[in-house]
C-alpha cells in the first residue's frame, strides 16, 4: 500500500508581488532631477523579484525557486533601501547647502516616495526572514521566529496551524514606520531589533526633516 505524501501548502504571493510593483512605480516616478537610478533599474528589480515568486507558487514549494526568491528579496532590499538612504542624504545636503535647487513639491514627493518605499521594502524583508521565510512557515518547519505575533498566544481564536503571511509583515512594517516602536509583534532576535531600528530611523528622518521642510516651503 503506497503512502500518500503530505501536500505542500504554498503561500499566495499576490500581495507581496503587488508590494514589489508599488516600489518599482515609486522609484520610477520620483522627481527625475533627484532620482538616483537609471531608467531601466526599476524594471529589472521588479522582474528579478516577480519571476521567483511565480516560480515558487507554480512548483508547489520544491525549494529552488524559494531559495532564489529569498536571494532576490535580499538584493532588492539592499538596492532599494540603499537608494532611499542615498536619496535622503542628497535631499538633506541640498536643504542645507543649496536650498533653492530643490522645490517644496520635489521634497514632498520624494519624502512620500521614500517613506512608502521604506515600509514596503522592510515588509518584504521581514516576510522573508521570519521563521525561515514563507515556504518554511507554510510547511511548519521548526525555525525559530524573529517576531512573536499575538495570534501565537491565543491559539483557540485563530485557525489551526496559523502562520503569519505577508499582510502581517506589512502591518509590522507600517506600524514600525509610524509608531517608531513595536505594536503587536514583538522582536525576539537582535537582527529583528536592529532592522526595526533602521526602519524607524529612516522614517523619522523622512518625516521630521524632509517632509516638514517641504510643508514649510509650500506653506510659506
Amino acid at each position: 500500500m503506497n503512502e500518500t505524501s503530505p501536500s505542500i501548502r504554498v503561500e499566495s504571493r499576490w500581495l507581496a508581488g503587488a508590494a514589489v510593483v508599488a516600489v518599482v512605480v515609486l522609484v520610477e516616478i520620483l522627481p527625475g532631477r533627484i532620482s538616483l537610478y537609471p531608467a531601466w533599474v526599476p524594471y529589472a528589480l521588479g522582474v528579478a523579484m516577480i519571476v521567483p515568486m511565480v516560480g515558487a507558487v507554480l512548483t508547489a514549494g520544491k525549494g529552488l525557486w524559494e531559495a532564489l526568491e529569498r536571494i532576490t528579496t535580499m538584493l532588492f532590499f539592499v538596492t532599494v533601501v540603499g537608494g532611499a538612504l542615498a536619496l535622503l542624504l542628497t535631499l538633506v545636503q541640498a536643504m542645507i547647502h543649496r536650498a533653492s535647487d530643490v522645490s517644496g513639491l520635489e521634497l514632498l514627493a520624494s519624502s512620500i516616495g521614500v517613506w512608502v518605499t521604506n515600509v514596503l521594502a522592510f515588509s518584504l524583508l521581514y516576510w522573508q526572514l521570519d521563521r525561515g521565510g514563507p515556504g518554511a512557515r507554510e510547511n511548519l518547519q521548526k525555525v525559530k521566529p524573529d517576531w512573536q505575533f499575538p495570534q501565537t498566544g491565543c491559539p483557540d481564536d485563530v485557525p489551526a496551524g496559523w502562520q503569519p503571511t505577508f499582510v502581517d509583515y506589512l502591518f509590522l512594517g507600517y506600524s514600525t514606520a509610524t509608531a517608531f516602536s513595536p505594536t503587536d509583534a514583538l522582536p525576539l532576535t537582535s537582527r529583528a531589533k536592529l532592522l526595526m531600528m533602521l526602519e524607524s530611523t529612516i522614517s523619522l528622518v523622512t518625516i521630521v526633516v524632509v517632509a516638514s521642510r517641504a510643508i514649510n516651503i509650500l506653506g510659506g
